[in-house]
């Protein structure tokens, strides 16, 4: 499955229901830019069982703000639009998978 561009404008529809990955980034960001080919690899892993989406903070300050992103990447797992874990850096497929799964039952 792929990442999805998520904005303020499709944010709510697109989380609403079951585990969604959001990674909070932007273009001049290093290591957002090392965080892009580790969460595509992320989401192909995870099939269609989690939504993969990315926020541009540049684009969309309001969810950075809704969130309390305070430096990115800020990786959040929501369960059905409610916030569960967040996480701050890069991380690697197995631990995004880890937290996911917490919350998969």
């Amino acid at each position: 499955m792929a990442v999805v561009s998520l904005t303020k404008d499709n944010f709510s529809e697109l989380t609403s229901t079951g585990v969604v990955v959001v990674d909070f980034w932007a273009e001049w960001c290093g290591p957002c830019q090392q965080m892009l080919p580790l969460l595509s690899q992320f989401a192909e892993m995870m099939g269609d069982k989690v939504t993969v989406g990315k926020v541009n903070v540049d684009e969309n300050p309001e969810l950075a703000a809704q969130y309390r992103v305070m430096s990115i990447p800020t990786i959040i797992v929501l369960k059905d639009g409610q916030l569960v874990e967040q996480m701050i850096g890069v991380q690697q497929p197995a631990q995004l998978q880890a937290a996911c799964e917490k919350h998969m039952a």
